[in-house]
């Protein structure tokens, strides 16, 4: 699944214009190298990404292979910082 919508999916974005806006900026490192919004997320992947004035660090634990409900959301992701 491209950055962008995990971003959208997992709900850390709310929109996926918006996550890929953030990507293009280059605000967002995965494994400590800066992606695109077009990157492949992996499981166990770390994504940091700095969006306004916060940073979240976070570490993918599934990658769904559609949409997800919203109570499903919380299980994609574990938030390290």
């Amino acid at each position: 699944m491209r950055l962008d919508k995990f971003l959208k999916v997992s709900r850390i974005i709310k929109r996926r214009t918006v996550a890929k806006k953030v990507g293009e900026n280059e605000k967002i490192t995965v494994n400590g190298v800066i992606r695109k919004p077009s990157y492949t997320v992996k499981e166990n992947d770390i994504i940091e990404l700095s969006y306004f004035d916060k940073i979240i660090k976070f570490q993918v634990v599934e990658v769904p292979t559609g949409n997800v409900k919203k109570d499903d959301s919380k299980d994609l992701v574990k938030i390290i910082d």
